[in-house]
């Protein structure tokens, strides 16, 4: 089959879904009502409270939500499984459950003061719920800031040509926040300049490469970097959102975006044939079909932490109530794109060989790690297929495209790591804030996030926790989804649309978890078991406290 074909309807597919079913949930779950005073404007404290240009806060919350899951997820799941069912999942999933979990999700935090899902779960489900919730929540974000600092300063290693247009980013927002809202420049004409300076430093780091010695004052390299992105984390996270968090990640918006638009334009030009199996096995490397693809392509289909980034800093800065749908909903599915683009590179622009022989256009031998003798894992083999994707353009050489391959998926965990920060603050804050006085100072709920963030990176203790990262990452979707569910019906709202979702979430990650409970167990991996059967026990509590609202799906909805 011709890739060119699936991308054409995929990307029909995305579109008629968001004019189509997102206007439903619009009008049916929603009802946007802008003469309603959104928290931006009601609570605006000039910080975290702030109204943001649509464009800007799209920007923010797409560049937030797609780290690097919407990537590494899909390639791992062609691998293990084959084309088909990743592509259905991703497709389907993004619009019946993820686009509706994004959008409703925010669209309940906006009408609760912009307080985070969690935080409204006392309300909806009981204090126990919250507290659960909260905790496995700011362990999660902690999580996730350790992971992505590392990938980070791995990157920085070996691509020192993306050092100086990823930190000259970062002043070049603060530059344009400062213009657009401060001094009234035009949108339209400082996006226009702050690309084209974008491209400048891109040219900066091909000739200029930041490259550190293996070892700074008896520091490693790695460790240099991650350090330097725990002291960023630290500052951006705090600073007021329009100062840098709104500019610095619409401008990454573009980087994104450029990308997603050679890709598509590489697949016209190219009309690459399906080289991978539609279907590999039922029973992969990580599990049956079901429930671990389900867990494993997280971003591109559902992802909780995208309920964390809606109520957490995106009500925080929605206009009014009608830009919602297009933030949210479209957000989510302009996310699908780009995972159903990776699909599409690992299928036709790099090469099946389960036999793993060595060639720089290998799918298996370069989704191997190098030290077990592979090409570098999957970031290498996403930028490598995403560079012999849009090389196929007559003016783009292959180089290039892996290096813009690499810059835009750097951009994606870059956004992350400080919003993720930044929530990490809210949840300490809306746990701890109101009993411990000086917990309510944003400095050190910052702090407290950032140490141990950085204790789990540098100790390389993420290892030991991350491979059940996947379905917990789901299951804050199940637990966001019940939630909201239960706000839908005390407003007398209809919560089929998202109850479903939730059950089957729900389902999907406890049986996830418990099968690597179990196999986790065999293999002597007791820790990571543990963490399994824990995680669905505390699972099991909030089902528990929230049962009324889970057995209402056998009633007729609202």
């Amino acid at each position: 089959m011709n890739a060119l074909v699936l991308g054409i309807l995929i990307i029909l597919w995305l579109f008629l879904a968001y004019k189509i079913y997102g206007a439903q949930i619009d009008r049916r779950v929603i009802n946007p009502d802008d003469s309603l005073c959104t928290p931006a404007n009601s609570l605006c404290d000039g910080v975290d409270y702030h109204p943001a240009k649509t464009p800007l806060l799209f920007g923010h919350h797409f560049s937030s939500i797609a780290g690097a899951g919407p990537i590494i997820g899909p390639l791992m799941g062609v691998l293990y499984f084959g084309w088909l069912g990743a592509l259905l999942w991703i497709v389907l999933g993004s619009v019946f459950i993820g686009a509706v979990h994004d959008y409703t999700s925010l669209m309940t935090s906006v009408r609760n003061k912009g307080r985070s899902i969690p935080d409204i779960s006392e309300t909806i489900l009981g204090k126990r719920a919250r507290i659960i919730f909260s905790v496995f929540v700011w362990l999660a974000l902690i999580l996730v800031i350790s992971v992505f600092s590392v990938v980070t300063s791995q990157t920085f290693i070996s691509k020192p040509e993306i050092v100086i247009p990823t930190f000259g980013l970062i002043f070049l927002a603060v530059l344009f926040g400062w213009l657009v809202y401060r001094k009234g420049f035009n949108v339209f004409v400082g996006t226009v300049v702050a690309v084209a300076l974008l491209a400048f430093l891109i040219y900066l780091g091909e000739l200029f490469p930041v490259r550190l010695p293996p070892s700074v004052f008896g520091i490693s390299a790695s460790t240099v970097w991650i350090l330097i992105l725990m002291i960023y984390c630290l500052f951006a996270s705090t600073l007021p959102v329009w100062f840098l968090l709104q500019p610095r990640d619409y401008l990454s918006m573009w980087i994104l975006f450029l990308g997603l638009f050679l890709g598509y334009v590489g697949l016209i030009f190219g009309r690459p044939k399906m080289n991978a199996p539609p279907f590999v096995s039922f029973m992969g490397k990580e599990g049956p079909l079901w429930p671990m693809l389900f867990v494993l392509i997280a971003c591109g289909a559902i992802s909780g932490f995208h309920s964390l980034i809606a109520g957490g800093t995106t009500a925080k800065q929605l206009p009014k109530e009608s830009k919602g749908k297009l933030i949210g909903f479209g957000g989510m599915l302009t996310e699908a794109s780009l995972a159903a683009l990776v699909v599409l590179i690992a299928s036709s622009a790099l090469v099946w060989d389960p036999s793993e022989v060595v060639n720089p256009f290998g799918f298996q031998y370069l989704m191997k790690p190098v030290e077990q003798g592979g090409g570098g894992g999957p970031i290498v083999a996403f930028a490598t297929g995403f560079g012999r994707f849009v090389s196929a353009i007559p003016i783009i050489p292959l180089a290039f495209g892996i290096f813009y391959g690499t810059l835009m998926l750097n951009a994606f965990v870059l956004t992350t790591l400080d919003t993720a920060t930044r929530l990490g603050r809210y949840i300490f804050d809306e746990l701890l804030g109101k009993k411990i006085p000086f917990l309510a100072n944003k400095w050190w709920p910052t702090l407290i996030t950032i140490s141990f963030a950085t204790l789990l990176a540098l100790s390389e203790g993420y290892k030991a926790i991350w491979p059940v990262f996947g379905a917990s990452n789901q299951l804050v979707a199940a637990l966001a989804l019940i939630t909201v569910s239960g706000y839908l019906i005390s407003v007398r709202k209809p919560s089929k649309y998202t109850l479903y979702p939730a059950i089957f979430m729900l389902l999907t990650t406890i049986s996830a978890l418990l099968y690597q409970g179990y196999n986790f167990c065999l293999r002597g991996r007791f820790l990571l078991g543990t963490i399994s059967f824990l995680l669905v026990g505390l699972a099991g509590l909030i089902v528990y406290d929230g049962r009324r609202i889970i057995l209402s799906w056998s009633k007729p909805s609202i």
